[in-house]
């Protein structure tokens, strides 16, 4: 007689498989656990794990605790203490919900469970062997609850062997209890492996102090944070300044309503939020607080609880963006630099020699410093910083560099007096080194005149368009079909970028007017270069977005550049504006324009300190 294809499988079996939705490996066991003791009430956990997990988890929480009858219900399938009806699911207050957590451990490990509730004068415990039930027996125990997971996946040596070494195992388990200990403030929390311990977090300090415990007090002493509450949406951030970017995501940590989640809309406006502040390729470092009613948003979307579903996502974006972006602008974001450690060197004459390129470099630096404090600077060429307008419509060719002066919204520099005391000095016709209160900043001279012009040109498009002059001349030039197609949809956008062009015969383009500020650009390469932008990214990029990349191309192009020697009417004026723009403390690439140097640092590294 032939067998049936198709089989009913066991419970326990049944069990397995689901329990592979929530449990994937230790650290998912110590996040359900952690979760229900926060549930419970619990003012303090203990996590104590061996082997990474694998061998043990033991949490230990001062919760509510359940007496025998909850206690043998806890690890049945979709048990809970925490829904009655289908109305409860759209106002989840809690962090478990489904009942799933405990009967998964259960399934595919030896657990046992020891509580017990303030008003019983004993305890209770059971103990489960993948899904196999012991009787609740009754037991000494403290108040709460005490839970014991033993060798995980011990039943199931395909899922095992999945499990990597006990320091990768931990490093999984640490960052579950990172998330936790963020957005549990409140509660006292100790973690230890293989009887070591190796973080005990108090009860009521801050997120300030927190991130110094678990990530060090450098970066929590450099977090920004702000708070906003607007249109049902609380925020709550501490935001890393732009030069403690790092490679990848892993340091953006999001809560909702006291739930690490991760979505794709709040890290989009952080991303955002950080645009033009740092490179494309960085990412920032973030720990973003939102507390949203839970009827607007849906957390049963997966079994581990990570993703939501907003009602309204273009609502909490927005909000994100606005109130990290509006921070960040009136922050100030300056680097700081640093010294190289600090080293005795006793005698002179270990040191090895100067390499003929280093002594050549020292000589043109002591040569630079004689200049500055012994001759008057000389007058190397015309203020780039003047704007001298023409009666005519043509295009004169070569004429001096536009600059902020030709937006009325910006005060005309007055010209420093003879005599005059400066306060900075040009190193290498790159780098402005400028004295401050506290000691003295080194400035990268093309970086910060980039970010200025992108401002300025970003602010004349919001009033309309920049402003253009007409070339002497049309400067035609022939094109891909590609380049015309993107042309043919994006006139609007070239007009507004102060850029006249037109058809002037078949595959070919007429240049007839460019923006003034790029006086000292090609015109026909920039426009090439923009119509293969324009082509390369149009389909996949936001209008927005390209705007802005087209605008640091151009502010790239026109700004100043390293190697080019400045008058100092030319750096006074930069400084000024400097201290009139905007987000000034990165170029729109995101590099650094700023570094700042403190007198208390230089003052050690001469030994003063002390003095």
């Amino acid at each position: 007689m032939q067998m049936a294809k198709i089989a009913v499988l066991d419970d326990a079996m049944i069990n397995m498989i689901a329990a592979g939705e929530v449990i994937e490996r230790p650290g998912s066991v110590v996040k359900e656990l952690l979760e229900n003791s926060i549930d419970a009430g619990a003012s303090s956990v203990a996590v104590e794990v061996e082997e990474g997990g694998r061998d043990l988890i033991r949490v230990i929480d001062d919760g509510a605790g359940m007496d025998s009858g909850d206690l043998a219900l806890a690890f049945e399938p979709h048990a809970t203490s925490k829904i009655r009806t289908d109305a409860d699911l759209a106002a989840i207050h809690t962090m478990g919900f489904r009942g799933e957590a405990l009967a998964s451990i259960a399934a595919v490990a030896r657990v046992s469970a020891t509580s017990r509730t303030a008003d019983s004068i004993s305890g209770c415990r059971v103990e489960i062997d993948c899904g196999r039930t012991v009787a609740v027996r009754p037991c000494a125990a403290a108040v709460g609850t005490t839970i014991e997971v033993r060798n995980l996946f011990y039943k199931l040596p395909a899922r095992r062997k999945f499990l990597r070494s006990a320091n990768t195992e931990m490093s999984h388990i640490s960052e579950h209890f990172t998330r936790i200990a963020l957005a549990q403030d409140g509660l006292e929390l100790a973690l230890s492996h293989n009887g070591r311990q190796t973080c005990h977090l108090l009860s009521g300090q801050g997120i300030r102090e927190r991130v110094a415990v678990l990530f060090g007090e450098g970066l929590a002493e450099d977090l920004i944070e702000t708070s906003r509450a607007e249109r049902g949406i609380q925020i709550r951030a501490f935001l890393a300044k732009p030069a403690a970017a790092r490679a990848g995501s892993s340091y953006q940590y999001v809560f909702l309503n006291g739930r690490f989640i991760r979505d794709k809309f709040i890290l989009h406006a952080v991303k955002e939020a950080y645009r033009g502040l740092m490179e494309p390729n960085r990412f920032p470092v973030v720990f973003l607080f939102v507390r949203i009613p839970p009827e607007d948003f849906d957390i049963n979307v997966h079994p581990t609880k990570v993703e939501v579903r907003f009602d309204n996502a273009n609502l909490v974006h927005s909000e994100v963006l606005s109130a990290l972006r509006d921070k960040l602008l009136s922050a100030n974001l300056d680097v700081g630099g640093s010294f190289p450690a600090d080293r005795d060197i006793a005698f002179d004459s270990l040191r090895p020699a100067d390499s003929p390129q280093e002594a050549a470099r020292k000589q043109r630096v002591q040569q630079a410093m004689e200049d500055f404090f012994d001759k008057p600077a000389p007058s190397r060429r015309q203020n780039a910083f003047e704007f001298q307008p023409s009666d005519s419509n043509t295009r004169a060719m070569p004429r001096p560099r536009p600059q902020i002066e030709d937006f009325p919204s910006f005060e005309t520099p007055a010209v420093q007096s003879a005599g005059a005391v400066k306060n900075f000095l040009q190193v290498h016709n790159s780098y402005i080194l400028m004295q401050s209160e506290d000691g003295f900043v080194v400035i990268d001279q093309h970086a910060l005149h980039e970010r200025i012009l992108y401002e300025q040109m970003c602010r004349r498009l919001r009033e309309g368009s920049l402003p253009s002059q007409r070339l002497l001349m049309p400067h035609a030039f022939e094109v891909t079909r590609a380049q015309l197609g993107v042309f043919e949809s994006r006139r609007q956008l070239f007009e507004n970028l102060g850029m006249e062009l037109d058809l002037f015969g078949p595959g070919t383009l007429a240049l007839r007017a460019f923006p003034a500020l790029l006086d000292q650009v090609d015109p026909v390469e920039f426009t090439r270069e923009m119509l293969d932008k324009l082509a390369d990214e149009a389909a996949e990029t936001d209008a927005e977005r390209l705007l802005h990349e087209l605008l640091d191309m151009a502010a790239c192009k026109a700004a100043i550049k390293a190697g080019q020697p400045l008058s100092d009417d030319e750096i006074a004026q930069l400084l000024k504006d400097k201290d009139i723009v905007q987000r000034t403390s990165r170029c729109p690439h995101g590099r650094p324009t700023t570094i700042a140097f403190s007198l208390k640092e230089l003052e050690k590294q001469f030994k003063r300190t002390g003095f």
